[in-house]
């Protein structure tokens, strides 16, 4: 607005953008030591940051990029919310997963849900087989208010069956709960998203045979995002692949006779959740506005709510450090939230772990992840509006350009015939996606708190390698793991029978090497080997601290420095016995003519590689 208080007008709105431009240009060339004029690219570009869907995110964003309004929560094209009747005090369902614990009784699993459920859950995902006791494990539980996913994989459909019946013969409550979104049932078949993942699934016939008579309240197919990004999709493929896979499911139930209303309300949806809490948002809010034009050109744009179940990724959770783990769910559970999410549900901080493997109780662990929404919900009061990010420009620019994205996905699996005509290609596509983020996770462009940064090589040792397993509940045979690279490095080197080591030479004084001593050793730490840092050395020192520090050693101080004191340091490491020196640093810092160090560590390498090769030198030499 003008001090005037009208609004302003494109020119004003151009003017102001381009003293930003103006500013920010001459803040670069500083950092820089350029002119303005002689910047590779504008200020907007040089600021800008490219997500894994090659969405640009720019540096600001202003009334220039204002959209249209998206209308109401509950009404078409629903990217503000699918249900018009959320109580804002209630705010998501927070939906707790029970059934994955091996001994478990079905008077256990009634315990524990009873339990859960008065300690703040309002939502059940029940893995169960077929001959499950769910009379049992569901007694006393007001069905009404607290939404039941079961996950049966190929008992899926007795198990329904056996859901349907409980639901059936239990009695009216003497005043039963208004039908809201997030109280929907869902009988957690999902045939399609499991026929690229793997995971044990029923038949598409029996499943399209029971949605056809599912009662109301009732919801048959649950299309699992989870499938596509445990095994490294993008939020854009997810989200296209997830309507791509539920549209299969409506062409299914119109083709037995339901209409495409009937057929929509047989659909909901899992996605899953990350540590980029904007992109989380994003995503939700872009799936809906994509199914809700589905719904659209079906003739039914006032069916096209779709209903999610957001639960936080399990492939961006790691082995080592898991306490890290609680943070970046916490930060996925507030994008759930924020982006309108029906249900949530936080993994625990060790669900990366297999059960004999966790060192915590199942009940701290399942407290831990419960509580972090509840903390979100009652204290923070994130529940308390609905769509909180709406009009953002920025959130709204991102849906925006994330449903495109999406939608891109989604035409080209129509293009091919439709989801399982075009299931071959959905691999490789996401084959490419997994490749290009290991690719930056392993040159660190990507960091994982952690494990790539600050690892801690204080922690306890796995008593196996566990990098790889996928043998942990909601894991898909698929599932790779963000930081399983670096964990598989960490694995290895915690089996040597003595910690690999790399010795440093530090030049200088402190303040001249201590930036890439720590660099150093943050890199090594990160595949389980350790920098053996004696002080600063000398020509004359370097063969005491050599004594016994095995054959590899980094040169670590200034570009001076190693013009001063390198070449001389680097001719006693040799003399010392030392077979390979590395730089820390460039190679370009290091002076011309005579020897030089054998490689570098700098930012930017493929530290995976890297470090595999160290420890194969290393423990060569040691005879393992």
């Amino acid at each position: 607005m003008t001090a005037a208080g009208t609004p302003h007008t494109r020119e004003q709105l151009d003017q102001d953008y381009q003293r930003w431009s103006t500013a920010a240009a001459a803040v670069l060339a500083k950092g820089r030591r350029v002119d303005p004029a002689d910047l590779p690219d504008t200020p907007e570009a040089l600021l800008s940051t490219p997500t894994r869907d090659d969405v640009t995110v720019r540096p600001l964003y202003t009334r220039k990029d204002e959209n249209s309004e998206r209308g109401l929560p509950g009404s078409f094209p629903f990217v503000r919310g699918a249900d018009p009747q959320r109580d804002v005090h209630q705010g998501w369902r927070v939906t707790e997963r029970f059934g994955d614990l091996l001994g478990q009784s079905a008077a256990d699993l009634n315990e524990a849900i009873l339990e859960a459920a008065g300690n703040g859950a309002s939502g059940v995902w029940l893995a169960a087989a077929g001959d499950a006791e769910l009379a049992t494990i569901l007694a006393d539980i007001y069905l009404d208010l607290l939404p039941v996913t079961l996950d049966a994989g190929a008992d899926g459909i007795a198990a329904a069956e056996q859901f349907l019946r409980v639901l059936a013969d239990r009695p009216a409550p003497p005043q039963e709960a208004p039908a809201m979104a997030s109280t929907t049932h869902s009988l957690g078949l999902s045939p399609y998203t499991a026929a690229f993942s793997g995971r044990a699934t029923v038949a598409v016939e029996a499943a399209v045979a029971l949605a056809v008579n599912a009662p109301e309240r009732v919801r048959t197919f649950r299309v699992d995002g989870t499938d596509f990004a445990q095994s490294g999709a993008t939020n854009a493929q997810e989200i296209g692949l997830l309507v791509a896979a539920g549209l299969a499911h409506v062409r299914d139930l119109v083709a037995a006779g339901r209409t495409p209303v009937q057929a929509l309300g047989q659909i909901t949806f899992a996605v899953s959740v990350g540590d980029d809490q904007f992109a989380s948002i994003a995503k939700l809010r872009a799936l809906r506005l994509m199914w809700a034009r589905v719904a659209q050109v079906l003739g039914a744009p006032d069916a096209g709510a779709a209903l999610t179940h957001a639960v936080t990724d399990l492939s961006m959770l790691t082995q080592r450090d898991p306490w890290v783990n609680m943070l970046r769910t916490t930060v996925a559970a507030f994008g759930a939230g924020v982006g309108g999410a029906d249900q949530v549900t936080v993994l625990g901080y060790d669900a990366a772990l297999p059960l004999s493997a966790r060192s915590s109780k199942a009940s701290f662990s399942a407290r831990i992840a419960r509580n972090t929404q509840l903390l979100l919900l009652e204290e923070s009061n994130v529940g308390r509006v609905l769509d909180p990010a709406g009009g953002s420009w920025f959130v709204e620019d991102l849906t925006t350009d994330l449903a495109a994205a999406g939608w891109k996905v989604f035409t080209d699996v129509e293009r091919l015939g439709g989801y399982t005509e075009a299931l071959s290609s959905i691999r490789t596509w996401i084959d490419e996606a997994l490749a290009a983020r290991d690719a930056a996770v392993a040159d660190r462009s990507a960091p994982i708190t952690g494990v790539s940064e600050f690892p801690n090589l204080g922690e306890a040792a796995f008593a196996e390698a566990l990098a790889d397993t996928t043998d942990v509940p909601t894991a898909t045979a698929g599932l790779a793991r963000v930081a399983r690279r670096f964990e598989q490095l960490r694995d290895r080197a915690d089996a040597a029978t003595v910690r690999p080591s790399v010795l440093l030479l530090p030049l200088g004084s402190v303040a001249e090497h201590n930036g890439r001593t720590t660099f150093v050793a943050n890199l090594l730490a990160a595949g389980g080997i350790e920098a053996v840092n004696p002080g600063p050395v000398t020509a004359d020192t370097v063969a005491q601290v050599a004594t016994g520090a095995g054959t590899i050693a980094v040169l670590c101080g200034t570009k001076a420095r190693y013009a001063q004191d390198g070449p001389a340091v680097l001719a006693a490491a040799r003399a010392a016995g030392i077979d390979r020196v590395l730089l820390a640093g460039p190679d370009k810092e290091w002076p011309d003519g005579g020897d030089a160090p054998d490689g570098s560590l700098r930012v930017g390498i493929d530290a995976v590689a890297t470090l595999t090769e160290l420890l194969d030198t290393i423990t060569a030499q040691a005879g393992e």
